[in-house]
């Protein structure tokens, strides 16, 4: 009785670092995708060029790219605990600094760091979530982890936008930088690194040239690097300069332009993450992620082609 209870408040615990590191991964996006809902703001205050606005994202990309798989090896080297907390509370103070910018430098030179500091995290979040969820949960509690992509970029657009427009955008990198800040203090103490057991050779560490070898020796990663890679050029395109594009274009407001700009590409791809998680056990992975990325690449096509007609509910 006594070792039935141990286990279900173990389980119950698998679930609550899920919940935990959600909300992580939702600040991660929001803190990332919200500057692209003020640029208006940034280009009348800064009086930033077209071209340096896109350098603003394009900074924290490359450097994030760059880092990504470093963090990884750092996080099975130190723990996973101490990178995801590092991570947030760098990632936030970084925002924090960001709303005290007063050149294009100062502001790039931030982007890059968050690049660093954000690309922290997934590894370290992702490497938690397995080791406290065995095959038969994992699937699940990482499609549950993920939703804070969709959560986080949403209200990046949203509220970065109104909040914006009522109180500068200063404000914005401000308050939500403050929250990350509370969040990651909060973590030190609620979260718990997975206690490794003796004789599990899984969790050893690995040199950092053996794992890549290993990983780029795994069947079918080389074509799924590719296909994410096509598939995030495209997302960041949209993400970076859809809400200016329909601030000028068409009069929106910042937060009608954010909202527009990612809750209907947020909400299929929501759909999408469900209809895939079914599909694939019919189909299998490879022809699931191809009928994705040919609708995916047909919707891109028609909305280039339309004048975004109907894009105004």
């Amino acid at each position: 009785m006594t070792e039935r209870i141990i286990g279900m408040q173990k389980n119950s615990y698998a679930w609550i670092v899920v919940i935990l590191l959600l909300f992580v991964w939702m600040l991660n996006y929001l803190d990332r995708q919200v500057i692209f809902s003020i640029f208006p703001l940034l280009q009348s205050e800064l009086h930033i060029s077209t071209l340096q606005l896109g350098l603003l994202g394009t900074a924290f990309l490359w450097v994030y790219a760059a880092c990504s798989p470093w963090a990884g090896h750092l996080a099975d080297r130190f723990g996973k605990k101490k990178l995801i907390c590092g991570s947030l509370l760098v990632w936030s103070a970084i925002t924090v600094l960001s709303g005290q910018a007063h050149t294009f430098n100062q502001l790039i030179a931030l982007r890059g760091l968050m690049g660093i500091s954000e690309a922290c995290y997934l590894p370290a979040g992702l490497a938690l979530i397995a080791a406290y969820h065995g095959p038969r949960t994992r699937s699940r509690a990482i499609s549950l982890h993920y939703s804070g992509t969709y959560i986080g970029t949403v209200l990046g657009g949203v509220l970065g936008g109104w909040i914006g427009a009522h109180y500068g955008w200063r404000t914005v990198f401000g308050l939500f930088g403050v929250i990350g800040c509370t969040y990651g203090i909060f973590l030190l103490f609620a979260l718990r690194e997975k206690k490794i057991e003796e004789g599990d050779e899984s969790q050893s560490v690995m040199p950092l040239r053996q794992a890549a070898a290993n990983i780029f020796a795994t069947t079918g990663y080389k074509k799924i690097l590719v296909v994410f890679a096509i598939a995030s050029i495209c997302d960041w395109a949209i993400y970076t300069w859809m809400p200016l594009y329909l601030f000028e274009a068409f009069h929106f407001s910042l937060a009608k332009s954010g909202f527009t700009a990612t809750f209907y590409i947020k909400a299929g791809g929501f759909v999408g993450l469900l209809i895939g998680g079914l599909s694939r056990r019919c189909m299998g992975c490879t022809y699931t992620e191809g009928a994705g990325m040919d609708s995916k690449s047909r919707s891109l096509v028609c909305r280039a082609m339309s004048h975004l007609q109907w894009i105004d509910p």
